[in-house]
C-alpha cells in the first residue's frame, strides 16, 4: 500500500494490489518489523492503485467494471532482482515494471478521479515496500540481507481489492487477469457464452 504510516489510514479506504507471495519468505521478517502496513494486515505486494474508491461506493457495478478492465490483461511474470530507495524507504524493484504499470494505467484511466497515490507524484515508481520511516543504518542492514535472497520471480495472475476496517486491511475481492480471452461473444443464435466481470469474479472466489 502507500508509503504512509498505518496510523494515517482511515476506515473505508480501499486499494488494489498485486500480492507477491513468492517474496514472503524473504521479506516477511523485515516487513513485520519495519513496515507499519504489514502490521496492519497488508501482505507483500505491489500497489496497483491507492487510494481507490471509498468502500461504500464499491457495489456490484464497480466490481464488474474492475473485472472487465483487469480481465483484458494477460498474466505475467514479475522479477525482483534489486533493491531501491526512497527517503526512509527500502523496496524491491520489479524489472521490468511494464506489466504492473499497465495495470495501474488501466485502472487510473477508468477512474481518473483517483490517480495513483492521490496524484502526489509525476512519475509513479512501482515497487514492493520492505521498510519505511526508518534510519539509514536500519535500511542498509535490511538491504544487505535481502540482496542475498534475490532475485524473486513471481507469477502475477490476479489483482486483489483490500479494504481498511479501522484496524486492519482485509481482502474483499480478487480479480483474475486474462479471463477476457475466454469470453465468447454471443453469435446472435443463442449459442454463445458470456460472462460479466462480476460473475467471473464470483466463480474465482
Amino acid at each position: 500500500m502507500a508509503d504512509d504510516d498505518a496510523q494515517g489510514f482511515r476506515a473505508g479506504q480501499t486499494g488494489l494490489i498485486v500480492r507477491v507471495p513468492e517474496a514472503e519468505s524473504l521479506v516477511r521478517m523485515w516487513r513485520d518489523r519495519l513496515d507499519p502496513s504489514a502490521r496492519a494486515g497488508v501482505p507483500a505486494h505491489v500497489t496497483v492503485l491507492f487510494p481507490f474508491l471509498d468502500a461504500g461506493r464499491i457495489d456490484e457495478g464497480v466490481h464488474a467494471a474492475i473485472g472487465e478492465v483487469l480481465g483484458r490483461h494477460e498474466s505475467f511474470d514479475g522479477r525482483f532482482g534489486r533493491c531501491g530507495r526512497f527517503p526512509g524507504v527500502l523496496y524491491l524493484d520489479p524489472e521490468p515494471d511494464t506489466g504492473f504499470r499497465r495495470l495501474t494505467e488501466a485502472i487510473a484511466e477508468r477512474w481518473p478521479e483517483h490517480p495513483p497515490f492521490g496524484g502526489q507524484f509525476d512519475d509513479v515508481v512501482l515497487h514492493l515496500t520492505v521498510a519505511q520511516g526508518q534510519e539509514e543504518t536500519v535500511l542498509q542492514k535490511a538491504e544487505a540481507a535481502l540482496l542475498s535472497g534475490l532475485p524473486v520471480v513471481a507469477r502475477v495472475s490476479a489483482v486483489d481489492l483490500l479494504v481498511y476496517d479501522g484496524a486492519r486491511w482485509r481482502q474483499r475481492a480478487s480479480f483474475p487477469l486474462g479471463w477476457a480471452r475466454w469470453r465468447v461473444a454471443d453469435d446472435g443464435a443463442g449459442g454463445g457464452l458470456g460472462f460479466s466481470g462480476a460473475a467471473l469474479r464470483r466463480r474465482w472466489e
